[in-house]
C-alpha cells in the first residue's frame, strides 16, 4: 500500500474566472465608446479585421460604467491572487496595492487571431471579454467549430511534448492545453508567465476584449517572501 505521502503534485497553475453581474448593463455603452476610440485613432484602418489600442485606456475613458468594470476586474483580480497565493504568504490577509501596468481592447473578426506569447513586467494578467457571438452560433462555424475564438493556454509541460516519448505511463501529461471559450462578462485571470493565443474567430459580431498586465505588492512590508544567504 503507497504510504499517505507517496505522490506530491507540484507546481501547480493557478487560473480565475469570474462572471460580471452587471455585464448586461455596461457592456454596450463600453463597446460604443471603444469603438469611437478606435474611429478616432490615426493609425486605425476601418476596413482591418484587426485592431488593437493602445494599453492606455486606464487613463482615457471616464465614465461611470467603465469605473465599475474596473473595480470588478481589480476584485476578481484580487480574489484570484490570494487563494493563489494563501499557502505561500506569511500572513492570512495581508494589506495588498494591485497596479494595472497597461490596460488595452482588441476587436478581432474574419479568422484573424493572436499567436502564441506570454507578458512581461508583470505577475498576473487577464482578459475580460465584452463582445462575442453566443455559443451555439460561435460553435456552428462550419471550419472553426468549438475553437471559434476561445482562448488557448498552454501549460508548464507543453514545451517538453515536443518530441518527447509518449505512453501510457506519462498520459497525464498529454492534455497541455484549455480552451476558456469567451462569453461576453467573463474575466480570466491568469499567471502572466502562461502560454496563450486567441484562437481564430469569425462570427457575426465583432470579439471585442479588454486586456490587462497587473503587479501586486504587499502594503506594509517587502514583497520578498524568501530571503537570501550567501553561501
Amino acid at each position: 500500500m503507497l504510504a499517505p505521502d507517496a505522490l506530491h503534485r507540484l507546481w501547480e497553475t493557478p487560473m480565475g474566472v469570474h462572471r460580471f453581474e452587471q455585464a448586461d448593463a455596461v457592456n454596450e455603452t463600453l463597446v460604443r465608446v471603444l469603438l469611437s476610440l478606435r474611429a478616432l485613432d490615426p493609425a486605425n484602418d476601418p476596413q482591418a479585421a484587426f485592431y488593437a489600442s493602445g494599453d492606455d485606456l486606464l487613463q482615457r475613458v471616464r465614465l461611470p460604467e467603465w469605473e465599475r468594470l474596473i473595480a470588478f476586474i481589480v476584485d476578481g483580480l484580487r480574489q484570484t491572487v490570494v487563494l493563489a497565493n494563501q499557502a505561500a504568504w506569511p500572513l492570512a490577509k495581508p494589506s495588498l496595492q494591485i497596479a494595472l501596468r497597461g490596460l488595452w481592447f482588441q476587436v478581432s473578426n474574419r479568422g484573424r487571431h493572436h499567436d502564441v506569447h506570454t507578458h512581461g513586467n508583470c505577475s498576473w494578467s487577464g482578459v475580460y471579454c465584452l463582445q462575442v457571438d453566443d455559443a451555439p452560433r460561435r460553435e456552428a462555424h462550419p471550419v472553426l467549430g468549438t475553437t471559434n475564438g476561445v482562448t488557448r493556454f498552454y501549460g508548464p509541460h507543453f514545451n517538453h511534448l515536443g518530441g518527447a516519448h509518449m505512453d501510457f505511463g506519462n498520459a497525464y501529461l498529454q492534455h497541455a492545453h484549455v480552451d476558456m471559450a469567451p462569453r461576453a462578462g467573463q474575466l480570466v485571470v491568469f499567471p502572466a508567465w502562461l502560454a496563450h493565443q486567441a484562437m481564430p474567430y469569425d462570427g457575426a459580431k465583432d470579439r471585442i476584449i479588454l486586456s490587462f498586465n497587473a503587479s501586486v505588492h504587499a502594503a506594509q512590508r517587502s514583497d520578498q517572501i524568501h530571503g537570501y544567504s550567501s553561501t
